[in-house]
């Protein structure tokens, strides 16, 4: 039997307003068992300012195994900089980006990236997820390219349809956007700003697909436990999803 392949589904650090003791227990948990990659699926501040931005590179940095990044709402300049959210609202997190992020280069595994989070669209409120076309067509040609790979998981930082949270994603072109992902052969989507955690197989135009969300290891908004989702799989086994919560105990390794 294959040995399988784990990795850490986090979301939502928030920097700025984040809960140090969740990240202390975190980065333990990470050092302890050595998973193939954590995987963080956006919010990575709260401000989207530099000082933020400068304290999460530090933390993730010192992450001892290859990480995998997407932005969230929070990663762009907050509203009251409206020249920095307009003519460069990704730099900060781009930078951040090109410092941290590191390809796990996993035989069996890809991790494709969605785009849900924008800098401004036509809707008040601006904290919520969008698909656009160009992000789409992005992710399916990922999808593609790793055609041979056994298990193809998409991240992104908005749930595409709802799920069993307590706060919405209002994600606009999602069920679209899942059902096309769905057709690509994608076997599970990823996300968080809901933080709460979920594990759901839904339809999307008549297909199934599974979504997964993680919750928070930061103070806001939080009606669960601090926590991140523990993912094993391996060729003779399929996905299977811890939710680990600051007091629990994760799955010994075999």
């Amino acid at each position: 039997m294959t040995a399988p392949i784990v990795l850490f589904h986090v979301s939502d650090l928030h920097f700025g307003y984040e809960d140090r003791a969740a990240l202390d227990w975190f980065a333990a948990e990470v050092a302890r068992e050595q998973p193939a990659a954590v995987i963080c699926t956006g919010d990575l501040t709260m401000r989207g300012t530099a000082r933020e931005f400068a304290a999460a590179a530090e933390w993730l940095a010192a992450l001892p195994v290859p990480v995998t990044l997407e932005p969230g709402n929070h990663d762009v300049p907050y509203y009251w900089y409206p020249l920095a959210r307009s003519l460069r609202p990704w730099r900060h997190y781009a930078a951040l980006e090109k410092a941290v992020e590191r390809d796990p280069a996993l035989e069996d595994v890809a991790i494709i990236p969605l785009r849900t989070a924008a800098a401004a669209q036509w809707r008040l409120n601006w904290s919520k997820g969008r698909v656009t076309n160009a992000g789409l067509d992005t992710a399916l040609q990922g999808l593609a390219h790793h055609a041979g790979k056994r298990l193809r998981l998409v991240t992104c930082h908005h749930p595409l349809v709802e799920a069993d949270a307590t706060r919405r994603g209002s994600t606009r072109g999602g069920l679209r956007a899942l059902a096309a992902l769905a057709r690509a052969g994608a076997d599970a989507v990823l996300s968080g700003h809901v933080h709460d955690a979920f594990d759901r197989t839904v339809k999307a135009e008549g297909l199934p697909v599974r979504i997964i969300g993680a919750g928070t290891l930061s103070l806001r908004l939080r009606s669960s436990p601090p926590g991140y989702n523990r993912l094993e799989w391996s060729p003779d086994t399929d996905l299977a999803v811890q939710v680990v919560t600051l007091g629990s105990v994760a799955a010994p390794r075999e």
